[in-house]
């Protein structure tokens, strides 16, 4: 046992109520725990209990043993002189302020099924803990739950997508154009592109954008690639002496190509191809956007996003290699990943920035618009018997998966709350 599975029966309310005294003899009647403290200091804030039947208002300390309140030095910190109660399993040392009051010390006692409960979950060596109740919980706490973790992914997204916004002078436009490129690197390549994207401000590719051959000589000159393909090539050789010229025009220097990655990958996720289909989307676009703020649907959407690599790309994944003819298409699947992983959290950013509901709202409708991601982890929840039916509820249960199950933070999680709750308790004795 730990002392947060004691804090998780104090803050719900499992601990036996009636009857209560301190151990002390001092009678106890607790009106309310308080609220849970996460920082630094007492477990909990403002808690309400009568003590003698004298109304005190202040903090509560939690400790597996009262010795402990000495073992954390909590007697040398001012913070803890406003504790009223002492909340532990056993009760071995008293403890006594500089003031030499004597804080009250009740020794919780609750139903041991809720303890077997927790360690059932803790020792679990399931893909989740709660791999075989999970399907015991009522459908509605379940959406709730999901809809709590949705709401925490996209503000922990665009917190990120925050920090980019406020680098680039709280410019809507360079922002959104940054997360983008990174996201047409996937993960394998998500930062090598973003790097890309920022080493080129997009007012010179707005310059450039009405030349196709332009755009790609100045995102493939600034990768750096050129460096990796030493071949005949005239189409590589025509960007290498565009990229020349512009580079001494707008002062670039290119990334260093080793940044790149190649094992592992399908052909059409290749550096080559993903560049490509960038400078395409960047030459059919303007003002991004601003487009998708405009647009009246989630179709409309896919079209703005929808881009092809060049002529040239058709018989080529690199340069100087080619193979069967094949349009270097982004498909659906991209297009749907781009909106869930850039636009979304990007619109959910502009409506928390612009106190507006509406556009928060709009970024949730999309993902419930588009199908489930289909990966390991949705798969897996299939399997617990968890219905994933949009992107809404992969994106949920991503977060629940990386946030709580694989830390097993059952106690934070409202699945597994219920589940350790699951005893007939009678909480009077």
């Amino acid at each position: 046992m730990n002392e947060d599975f004691l804090q998780f029966i104090w803050k719900q309310n499992l601990f036996s109520k009636a009857n209560l005294f301190s151990t002390k003899g001092n009678a106890i009647d607790i009106l309310d725990v308080g609220k849970q403290n996460f920082d630094a200091g007492p477990d909990f804030f403002d808690a309400r209990i009568k003590i003698d039947n004298v109304l005190w208002a202040g903090n509560v300390e939690i400790h597996l043993k009262s010795s402990l309140w000495y073992s954390h030095s909590h007697d040398e910190d001012s913070a803890y002189d406003n504790v009223i109660l002492h909340v532990v399993l056993e009760d071995d040392s008293s403890v006594v302020l500089e003031n030499e009051r004597a804080i009250p010390c009740l020794e919780m006692s609750f139903t041991p099924g809720l303890l077997d409960n927790y360690r059932n979950l803790m020792s679990s060596v399931k893909w989740i803990p709660c791999f075989d109740e999970i399907s015991t919980i009522q459908s509605f706490f379940v959406r709730n739950w999901l809809d709590r973790m949705l709401l925490e992914r996209l503000e922990r997204k665009s917190n990120e997508i925050k920090d980019i916004l406020e680098q680039n002078n709280n410019s809507w436009e360079e922002t959104f154009y940054q997360v983008l490129a990174r996201y047409f690197g996937m993960k394998v390549n998500a930062d090598p592109f973003q790097q890309l994207a920022r080493s080129i401000p997009m007012k010179f590719l707005a310059r450039q954008k009405n030349s196709l051959h332009q755009l790609e000589a100045l995102l493939f000159g600034q990768s750096g690639l050129f460096e990796k393909f030493n071949c005949e090539d005239e189409y590589l050789d025509g960007l290498k002496l565009e990229y020349e010229f512009l580079a001494n025009k707008y002062q670039l220097k290119p990334l260093t190509p080793g940044r790149w990655k190649w094992l592992r990958l399908r052909p059409s996720n290749f550096p080559t191809i993903r560049i490509a289909q960038f400078a395409s989307l960047v030459h059919n676009s303007q003002s991004l956007f601003s487009q998708i703020l405009s647009a009246d649907s989630i179709a409309e959407v896919t079209n703005l996003l929808n881009c092809q690599a060049s002529d040239y790309w058709t018989t080529h994944y690199q340069f100087g290699l080619e193979t069967n003819e094949k349009l270097k298409v982004f498909g659906q699947s991209s297009i749907d990943g781009l909106i869930i992983n850039c636009v979304v959290p990007v619109l959910f950013l502009y409506g928390r920035m612009n106190d507006s509901q509406k556009w928060k709202d709009r970024a949730c409708d999309m993902l419930e618009e588009l199908p489930a991601e289909k990966n390991s982890i949705t798969k897996k929840w299939k399997e617990c018997g968890v219905d994933v039916k949009s992107a809404y509820h992969s994106q949920a249960l991503l977060q629940l998966k990386s946030n709580y199950c694989d830390s097993s933070n059952c106690l934070k999680c409202e699945f597994g709350n219920r589940i350790i709750r699951s005893v007939s308790a009678d909480l009077s004795l």
